[in-house]
Parts: C-alpha cells; sequence; structure tokens
C-alpha cells in the first residue's frame, strides 16, 4: 500500500451565510457543494460562489452529467440544476446516516458514515446493488480514472483512500494535515480533488496523484 501526505494546492472560503460544507461534486466547469438549507456552485478558478439552489442538502452530492444528486436526511433527491426542480427522489441506504455520494457506471455510490460502508444503488429506486465494508468513518466518496476513492474523517484525522471497489483492500492512503477534516469529497476527472472542510466552511483542492 502506497501512503503519503496530502498536498493541498488552494483553499476556498468560508462562504458568506454557509454555516458548513456537508458534500462536494464537479459537473465540468463548477463545484457543486451542499450547505444544509442550499446547494452552491463555485467557479474553481475565481473562488467566487456563482449560483445558489434553494435546495435541503445535508450531506453528499453527486453529478451524472445531467442532474444533481443530493442527500437530504432520510432520502436522495434529483435535482434539475438549471432550475433547482426536485424531479425524483429514492430512501437512502442508511436511512438519514449517510455521508458520501457520487455517480459512476450508471449508479450511485453512498458513503455510509458510522457503519464504515459504501453503498451501491440503483438511481432509480434505491436497491442496494452491492456493499463495501471500511474499517474508518467514510465522510465522501469520488469516481475517477475508473479508481474508486473515499474520504475518512476519525478522531480529528482524515485521509483520502484508493480501494479496491470488489473488497475494499486500501490501495493508497493520502493523509491530510493534522485537524484538518473532510466531510465530502469529488474529482475534477484530472489532477484535483475537492475535499469539504465541515464546519469551517472550507473547500480545499487536493493534488491527484497520477495512476499508476
Amino acid at each position: 500500500m502506497k501512503r503519503a501526505k496530502a498536498e493541498i494546492i488552494r483553499e476556498y472560503g468560508p462562504f458568506p451565510e454557509v454555516e458548513g460544507v456537508h458534500g462536494v461534486s464537479w459537473d465540468g466547469q463548477q463545484v457543486w457543494f451542499a450547505s444544509g438549507d442550499a446547494l452552491n456552485a463555485l467557479d474553481p478558478e475565481s473562488g467566487k460562489t456563482r449560483r445558489k439552489l434553494a435546495v435541503a442538502a445535508h450531506a453528499g452530492t453527486a453529478f451524472d452529467g445531467e442532474h444533481l444528486y443530493q442527500i437530504a436526511e432520510d432520502r436522495i433527491q434529483k435535482v434539475d440544476p438549471k432550475t433547482g426542480e426536485v424531479v425524483s427522489t429514492i430512501p437512502a441506504p442508511g436511512g438519514g446516516a449517510d455521508s458520501g455520494l457520487a455517480w459512476a457506471e450508471g449508479t450511485l455510490w453512498v458513503g455510509q458514515y458510522r457503519e464504515r460502508k459504501i453503498h451501491q444503488v440503483d438511481p432509480g429506486d434505491g436497491k442496494i446493488l452491492r456493499t463495501i465494508d471500511s474499517d474508518r468513518f467514510v465522510t465522501g466518496v469520488t469516481w475517477v480514472d475508473g479508481e474508486l476513492w473515499h474520504a475518512t474523517w476519525e478522531s480529528d484525522a482524515s485521509e483520502l483512500r484508493r480501494i479496491d471497489p470488489a473488497t475494499g483492500e486500501v490501495f493508497e492512503r493520502l493523509d491530510m494535515p493534522e485537524g484538518v477534516g473532510v466531510s465530502g469529497l469529488e474529482s475534477d476527472g484530472c489532477e484535483r480533488f475537492f475535499c469539504g472542510g465541515g464546519r469551517t466552511g472550507k473547500i480545499r483542492a487536493v493534488k491527484k496523484p497520477k495512476p499508476e
């Protein structure tokens, strides 16, 4: 297993009227982040928020190329990013104890925080298709270059982990600096991870290691 220190390349925020960052996603141009009662669109170049959707947004966020998915208490909402309309909902697998959210292979991948699990979920009806076990609290999930990564936050320590999507075996770990937590995780599909900073109200960009 490879292990290294995470390299933070940029910090965003804290943002006005944002009490915390609960989930992050990437639509190819903007970082969307959940802040409790809204979804916010951040321009990663200028560092400014461009839009806000009045949508319940309590944990992980994902984007399928057309719609946003947002965990809101015990459900996952499918949201039209153009209008903010919630077009459908499915039950969240953790029943309100869910954390990270990602889109890959036509399905949703949902972190279950204290249960230390990641569920692959049918986006149509919420059926659990597969479950991966972790040995740490799961706070964010993302897929990039065919790799499954998840964030952990436990005992004031956070790391980003690349794992085997079949077995949960850890292949690589990036340790965040002491005292820096990660509340959501997303990749820009290239060289950056975006990491939610919980109640600090910040988002941090972390350099992604090159694939082996």
